[in-house]
């Protein structure tokens, strides 16, 4: 077995060991159960990773504005929109 040291925010360690007291277990053994969680969830061949695609984007906005427009836009200086703005009026 390894023996390790991991650093926890106050609000979570104080909430695990709250758990820990009510199971009546160790730290260690909470942390232990946890991990072995976490592996059987994210493990490969375990099916979620295999599968995973990621989330397909919302069009919210810029609503009017074709894919190309809004690439324009976002990849613009702050020079070339100055100079836009300008010429606009």
């Amino acid at each position: 077995m390894v023996r390790t040291q991991i650093q926890l925010p106050d609000e979570v360690h104080m909430r695990a060991k709250k758990i820990c007291e009510a199971r009546e277990i160790s730290f260690a053994e909470l942390a232990r159960r946890g991990i072995e969680y976490i592996l059987g969830v994210y493990t490969e061949g375990g099916g979620y990773l295999d599968d995973w695609q990621p989330p397909t984007p919302l069009r919210l906005g810029w609503k009017g504005l074709s894919d190309n427009q809004i690439k324009a836009q976002a990849q613009a200086t702050t020079t070339e929109v100055a100079l836009g703005s300008r010429a606009r009026k």
